[in-house]
């Protein structure tokens, strides 16, 4: 090879390196390679078109060609008869067409080509380690004949670099996949939607940031299998690709998504785009077999009325999600400055509750369960009382908003246990009469997978049998699971001798028919019915409607918040024996009840038909 010939191609190799070097698009480095070749080689015009998986051909550099012949061409899929590029692509190996006049492999191209006096092409295909066609390097001539000498020689170079060129960007694309986009759903990742952040700040245009947490899916990985969660995570991720082209999805990790929303500048805005995404999220997800609901809740904040950095915006929504899940899971709720202040409280509750828990500051208060004919006490329901460092009795609405972190409420539950069994013991011990005690639990209590043996060991230790415990479950516990985690737990309890009662029964969470297969032996009628009696004539018919029910399903039923003789009378007509409420007692201290239960207990010599179950010590 001449001298001069070595210093083009040692040139034009380090054109390209350059450029690669520099991380120029790939794009600009196949238009510098396709340049420095036509300016070595006159006459000739040049492309590089990319074959894809499918074996389509896609125009990446051609900056001599015409715009309009690059269009018809882009999409064309190798075959053995499809021009130069497209059977060079197809056969993996050079095709040098001297005349496409008369070709046939141009037979079906060669009106695009001759009106342009494109009049012969030589392709040759670029592979990549594998030895897989990864694109195609051509020339045109205005003249019919094939390449010289020197034309050969820079093609092989050309080639070489194409090919390195081609590699470095797949490694590049997959190096920035990997560092922006989560392997397992294909959202941006959090760095992704960190930077995108920045970007819109930066740019100062409106926009929202709603994030959402997937409901439930730490229940799916426990009951069904990690399988069914990240089939889950992947079928809601799939559908928030749909919600517009608006709205930027991006996974932040576990359960939790970001989503970007464009051009919102009020909250109005963001909850329209919210409803767009619980619609397109919600629905009946099948893996294996098995059908899923997915439900998503979600939090939002607008840029600029909720917080212009980073930090502060993404704060605000996190708060606002929040209050979604604890209010109104499976829906959305919308940042206001009032949640900071909740959030606030909530945390110095958890950390009052924790010393608490600590300093063995919490105390079971007893409210009796009363015959609504006779008025003697059948039963208790123990309640969660606070003492606080000064000595004051907090009652559980004040802290109650620290339960919603399952630690403190197994904690707390575990305390208000032992208390509650020692307490029984000293009424069994000094055979004051005494029938049973309700004792509540929360969603954290089930989450561990063990209160069924926490309940049986604790009372078990203070030598107290089961049947004297009543365990009293919100619906929200009830029916918030999607798995069998609950019922499971209940059962193997009331196979123990304990009895089960469904709190606060109507409203809102549970459906009739759950009582069907539900393991309940009580309902407790909720307060917001008992106070319309006397007022409003359907509160009657509905509880008529639940003492009919609960009699047809051999349940027994107590209803709550009695506060006036007016109250109880009606009740009783309707046929309700059981009742509680401030009409008898208010919650009182174990030292008081014990006083309450000398005083007006039923006696255990009676007949147990008129007890609300039997027992005895």
């Amino acid at each position: 090879m001449a001298a001069s010939e070595t210093e083009l191609l040692l040139r034009l190799q380090t054109e390209v390196l350059e450029a690669v070097a520099r991380g120029d698009a790939l794009r600009n480095i196949g238009t510098i390679l396709c340049r420095a070749v036509e300016r070595n080689a006159p006459g000739v015009k040049t492309s590089i078109l990319l074959v894809d998986q499918a074996k389509r051909l896609y125009t990446l550099a051609a900056p001599n060609l015409p715009p309009s012949y690059c269009a018809a061409i882009d999409g064309l899929v190798a075959t053995p008869v499809a021009g130069s590029c497209g059977t060079a692509a197809w056969r993996n190996e050079p095709v040098e067409v001297t005349d496409i006049a008369s070709d046939p492999l141009w037979a079906e191209y060669k009106q695009l080509a001759l009106p342009l006096g494109l009049l012969a092409c030589w392709s040759s295909p670029v592979r990549n380690n594998a030895g897989q066609v990864v694109a195609t390097f051509a020339f045109y001539y205005g003249e019919a004949r094939g390449p010289t000498p020197l034309e050969r020689k820079m093609v092989g170079t050309c080639l070489h670099l194409c090919a390195l060129a081609i590699e470095h960007e797949r490694v590049r694309a997959h190096s920035y996949r990997l560092a922006y986009f989560d392997v397992l759903t294909g959202l941006p990742n959090r760095a992704h939607f960190n930077m995108v952040l920045d970007e819109r700040m930066a740019a100062g245009d409106p926009f929202g940031l709603i994030l959402l947490d997937i409901d439930h899916l730490k229940l799916v990985n426990d009951s069904i299998g990690h399988a069914a969660g990240d089939a889950l995570l992947r079928a809601v991720a799939e559908r928030l690709r749909t919600v517009g082209s608006d709205i930027l999805a991006c996974r932040l990790g576990g359960d939790e998504m970001a989503l970007l929303v464009s051009d919102c500048a009020d909250h109005e805005s963001l909850q329209r785009a919210s409803d767009r995404i619980i619609e397109a999220a919600s629905g009946m997800v099948t893996v294996d077999h098995q059908s899923i609901a997915a439900h998503v809740t979600l939090g939002g904040a607008v840029y600029g009325l909720d917080g212009t950095d980073p930090d502060t915006l993404i704060q605000n929504a996190d708060v606002a999600l929040y209050q979604a899940k604890q209010t109104h899971r499976g829906g959305y709720a919308g940042f206001r400055p009032d949640l900071r202040t909740a959030m606030v409280q909530r945390i110095a509750a958890v950390r009052e509750i924790d010393a608490a828990i600590t300093e063995k500051r919490i105390l079971p208060f007893y409210q009796p369960i009363v015959r609504l004919d006779t008025g003697e006490i059948i039963g208790l329901e123990a309640l969660a009382r606070l003492q606080t460092a000064e000595g004051r009795i907090a009652s559980a609405g004040e802290f109650h908003s620290a339960f919603a972190d399952p630690r403190i409420a197994y904690e707390l539950t575990g305390q208000m246990l032992d208390n509650v069994a020692r307490d029984v013991r000293t009424w069994l011990d000094a055979e004051i009469p005494f029938q049973h005690v309700g004792v509540n639990v929360t969603t954290g209590d089930f989450q561990r997978g063990d209160l069924a043996e926490r309940m049986a060991d604790i009372f078990a230790y203070h030598n107290v049998p089961l049947r004297h415990v009543v365990l009293e479950v919100n619906e929200s516990v009830f029916m918030g699971g999607n798995d069998q985690a609950v019922p499971h737990a209940v059962e193997e309890l009331r196979a123990k001798g304990l009895l089960v009662a469904l709190d606060d029964f109507g409203t809102g969470f549970a459906s009739l028919t759950h009582l069907l297969s539900f393991p309940v032996d009580i309902i407790k009628i909720d307060r917001s019915f008992v106070e319309q009696l006397g007022v409003d004539q359907p509160g009657e018919v509905v509880v008529s409607a639940i003492l009919d029910i609960a009699q047809r399903l051999d349940m027994r039923v107590v209803a709550e918040g009695i506060e006036t003789a007016r109250q109880s009378d009606i009740l009783r007509q309707l046929g309700c024996t059981l009742g509680q409420g401030y009409l008898f007692s208010r919650p009182v201290s174990a030292r008081d009840v014990t006083q309450l239960l000398r005083s007006f207990a039923q006696r255990l010599d009676q007949k147990s038909e008129d007890r609300l179950f039997s027992t005895s010590s």
